[in-house]
């Protein structure tokens, strides 16, 4: 006997949704900010959002993200890295980018994005402002005074704030600038950072001469200055000592001009691990930061690092190597100070460059970083439960 199945065909599954869409800004396209949105963007592409970045044609980041294929788009957005004339067309050319990709959510990063991203949106889209360390604390006197009035009435049109460490938080709560914040350290590549080969840097140099390395655009931020005024006593004290400084910036000829015996520039390389991995001591005596990069992939790299204690710099280290560590800002002696006792001591340096490692791991990793602004982002498009207050940190 013929049977027939008198159940209603099945109705098809509906189309999954689409996956939230993401457009990060930022003006700057190289040095640390531009390897976190890096590190960011390819997180996010592989978790399967669709992932928009908009910054400058030229440089770093554009030419990195560009490898990703079709997991990122790059939308060239032209702009200074200093506010000018040229804001509004900036703005405006910003607010035609939102308009076109009509993302879900904008994550601002550093204070130039941050202010034509706030100026264009008001508001109008969930924002996220990424300070990377803030930007009155670039600046000095009439200057600063506004930029600290510009963050305090923006932060009303960024719906969560993303501070890089406690410190950072600290500085902009003092500086009157409220908000929902939430506090997401700085995470490196571990694959990419970590014990290896090292560079051939040392051609012509004798056999076990100790070498410092500082990584960083050359600028005022970073402190190159103060470390060229420390190395002449470091070079009395430990005369076959060599420092080499990696990067460019608007700093190289007066550095070089300033340089003395045993200093090398090594200029910008796309790959600064060997460099790393060739260090006897890493350095970075920066004046400002939100949370340094360069010192988490030295350390990441297990090498130990002297930093000036700026923001961030004592919570990207293990509390116990806090003493060899750091230094306070703009201070040469104490600088030169602190390199000797390491260049002296290579059972010291292997202990703190084991302990460095293992602190990255646990605590600096990019995939937990990733992890945390996922977070973020859930609950402010509503896919996560609320956990975060008027002026709470994470």
């Amino acid at each position: 006997m013929l049977r027939t199945d008198s159940r209603e065909p099945r109705a098809p599954l509906p189309p999954a949704p689409a996956p939230p869409r993401v457009l990060h800004i930022s003006q700057p396209v190289d040095g640390g900010v531009a390897r976190v949105v890096v590190d960011l963007a390819t997180a996010q592409a592989a978790a399967g959002l669709d992932v928009h970045v908009a910054c400058p044609p030229e440089g770093f980041l554009p030419r990195a993200l560009g490898v990703l294929g079709a997991g990122v788009r790059v939308l060239p957005w032209t702009a200074t890295r200093s506010p000018g004339p040229g804001l509004r067309t900036e703005t405006r050319d910003l607010r035609r980018i939102v308009d076109a990709t009509a993302p879900a959510l904008v994550h601002a990063h550093s204070a130039k994005a941050g202010l034509a991203a706030r100026l264009a949106l008001r508001g109008r889209v969930p924002t996220v402002f990424q300070p990377h360390a803030w930007s009155f604390e670039a600046v000095g006197g009439t200057t600063a005074l506004l930029a600290r009035l510009w963050e305090r009435r923006a932060a009303r049109w960024a719906t969560r704030i993303v501070c890089v460490s406690d410190a950072e938080w600290a500085t902009g709560r003092r500086a009157g600038v409220t908000g929902s914040c939430s506090v997401i350290p700085n995470g490196v590549d571990t694959d990419r950072f970590a014990p290896g080969p090292a560079l051939d840097a040392r051609p012509g140099a004798p056999a076990g001469a100790p070498l410092v390395v500082c990584v960083g655009r050359l600028c005022r931020q970073k402190g190159q200055d103060v470390l060229l005024r420390a190395w002449d006593t470091v070079s009395a004290q430990v005369p076959e000592a060599r420092l080499v400084l990696v990067g460019d910036g608007p700093d190289d000829a007066a550095l070089r001009a300033t340089a003395g015996a045993g200093v090398e520039f090594a200029g910008a390389t796309g790959d600064v691990a060997p460099w790393y991995r060739a260090a006897d001591v890493v350095v970075l005596p920066s004046r400002w930061e939100g949370m340094a990069l360069a010192p988490l992939e030295a350390m990441a790299c297990a090498r130990p690092v002297v930093l000036s204690d700026v923001n961030g710099a004592r919570e990207s280290l293990p509390s116990a190597d806090r003493a060899h560590a750091l230094v306070p800002p703009d201070d040469p002696a104490a600088l030169a100070r602190a390199l000797v006792a390491l260049l002296r001591d290579r059972d010291l340096r292997d202990a703190l460059g084991r302990r460095a490692r293992r602190h990255v791991l646990e605590h600096h990793d990019a995939r937990r970083a990733a992890a945390a602004v996922d977070a973020v982002y859930r609950e402010l498009l509503g896919t996560a439960p609320t956990k975060y207050r008027e002026g709470t940190t994470t």
